[in-house]
C-alpha cells in the first residue's frame, strides 16, 4: 500500500496569495523520484488567526519516500528554506505527518 506525506502550514491572513504563488512558481523535481504518485496543496480553513494549508504527497511506499529525503532533489528544493521568502507568510514552521494507507478505494 502507499505511504502519504503530508505537511500542514499555518499561514498569515491577507498572506495566502503569496503562499500559494511560492508553491506554484517553485521548480517541482517530484517526478524525477521512483514511488512518486501525486502532490497537492489543499487549502483550508480559516482557523485561529491563520488559513490552514496541507501538501499532501503520494508515495508507492515509506521507502520511496525516505529516499526522495535523502537524494538530491530534496535538497534542491528545499535549498531556500529559510531564507526569508515566507517571512511573515508563514506562521511558524510546517508540521509534518506522515501515513501508511491501510484501506484504499476509487
Amino acid at each position: 500500500m502507499s505511504f502519504i506525506a503530508m505537511n500542514r502550514f499555518r499561514v498569515a491572513p491577507g498572506r495566502e496569495d503569496e503562499f500559494e504563488n511560492i508553491w506554484k512558481s517553485r521548480e517541482s523535481k517530484l517526478k524525477e523520484l521512483k514511488g512518486f504518485r501525486e502532490f497537492r496543496l489543499l487549502k483550508g480553513p480559516e482557523i485561529d488567526g491563520y488559513r490552514l494549508y496541507a501538501s499532501h504527497v503520494i508515495w508507492d511506499s515509506r521507502e520511496d519516500f525516505a529516499a526522495w529525503t535523502k537524494s538530491q532533489q530534496f535538497r534542491d528544493a528545499h535549498k531556500n528554506a529559510g531564507s526569508g521568502r515566507t517571512d511573515g507568510v508563514m506562521m511558524g514552521p510546517p508540521q509534518f505527518e506522515g501515513f501508511e494507507t491501510v484501506v484504499h478505494e476509487s
